[in-house]
């Protein structure tokens, strides 16, 4: 079999070409039951997707690739640099995939203008340029910003020249969460026993998405009620208590679905995928009539704010979430209903 990675109609995908067999043709549709047919290359095509590659035996694409064929040769070469140092530097998929995507933006712009010689000054200008013409959020621009000064400090240990570059000042966003009754409300509404297991999980543990989907079998502990949460965030490892109320949905769970590995996973034993996970939360809180605009974080950040509402010391909180400082759980106060419900307002003592 040959394959060929190209577009079609908009969409990266794998062209299959075999010589007619109607036992062959019969194993492959069979096998890959998502293929579609094209008359013009006579051929059957899959998405390009690693979940496609790894069933095909075909090399996985590295991060950036289909980025290369916008740069100049000479900033391409900068681009490659940037890529083998973050690679190096083990950082994890997730952020080398934004470094280099916010990098790729400048790369874009500049040409053929080698990146390596911009000043402070020039990047004062793309910044400024990225706030008021392309109308980035503070938080876009900071991770822009970071982005680029990981390019001259890993390529050319030259940190420095971010010493004059303006910083836009940071947005002080409060923790979107849910109450405790809109929290049930949303389990009520969730029948698919999948799905309720990682709402539950979610809120149950206060884990990151990315956190959910990673959970392996072997993590988890339930003689000793814990689950392991590997290589989380800064490569760190931490312990999370299990619910109890958790265990019979749990072993429900493996009864009905049978993972082999990840504890939650989809086509072909692969493991579930973040916008699936997202998914699950967005259709829950249509069926049951939350308005509120939140994604699945909320439940974590719903989670900690209802600890400390129940007096728990926020030192457990912060190793609980896997924060590295303090600072970032005691944001979780500004929140609480603990403290603010019992103050009364002027007008109910005149009323």
């Amino acid at each position: 079999m040959k394959f060929e990675f190209t577009k079609h109609r908009n969409q990266n995908v794998i062209f299959c070409y075999f010589e007619y067999d109607p036992i062959t043709l019969k194993a492959f549709k069979h096998s890959y039951p998502q293929a579609k047919w094209s008359r013009l290359k006579s051929a059957w095509f899959l998405p390009d997707t690693s979940l496609y590659r790894n069933r095909l035996n075909l090399a996985l694409p590295e991060v950036g690739d289909q980025i290369l064929p916008r740069l100049y040769e000479n900033n391409k070469q900068e681009f490659l640099k940037f890529r083998n140092a973050l690679q190096q530097k083990k950082f994890s998929p997730n952020t080398i995939k934004l470094y280099l995507y916010e990098f790729a933006k400048l790369l874009i712009l500049l040409k053929h203008h080698p990146v390596q010689n911009l000043t402070s000054d020039r990047l004062n200008s793309y910044f400024l340029y990225c706030i008021k013409t392309l109308k980035h959020s503070e938080s876009h621009v900071y991770s822009r910003m970071n982005a680029i000064k990981s390019y001259f400090s890993l390529v050319y240990l030259r940190a420095g020249i971010f010493d004059t570059v303006i910083r836009p000042k940071p947005a002080k966003t409060l923790p979107k969460v849910l109450s405790s009754a809109e929290v049930k409300r949303l389990f009520q509404a969730t029948q698919n026993i999948k799905h309720l297991l990682i709402l539950k999980i979610a809120y149950g543990m206060g884990l990151r998405v990315s956190e959910i989907i990673n959970l392996q079998l072997a993590h988890i502990d339930i003689d000793r009620m814990q689950m392991l949460i590997a290589r989380s965030k800064g490569k760190k490892d931490r312990y999370v208590n299990f619910p109890q109320s958790l265990i019979q949905l749990y072993h429900d769970y493996l009864k009905m679905y049978q993972p082999s590995k990840h504890l939650f996973e989809g086509q072909f034993d692969e493991k579930y995928t973040t916008r699936s996970a997202q998914a699950v939360f967005k259709n829950a809180m249509l069926r049951a009539g939350i308005n509120k605009t939140v994604g699945i974080h909320g439940l974590r950040h719903s989670y900690a704010t209802h600890l400390l509402e129940a007096g728990t010391d926020m030192v457990f909180i912060q190793k609980l979430l896997g924060h590295s400082h303090i600072k970032t759980t005691e944001i979780y106060a500004k929140v609480s209903n603990r403290i603010l419900s019992q103050v009364i307002s002027p007008l109910d003592s005149i009323s």
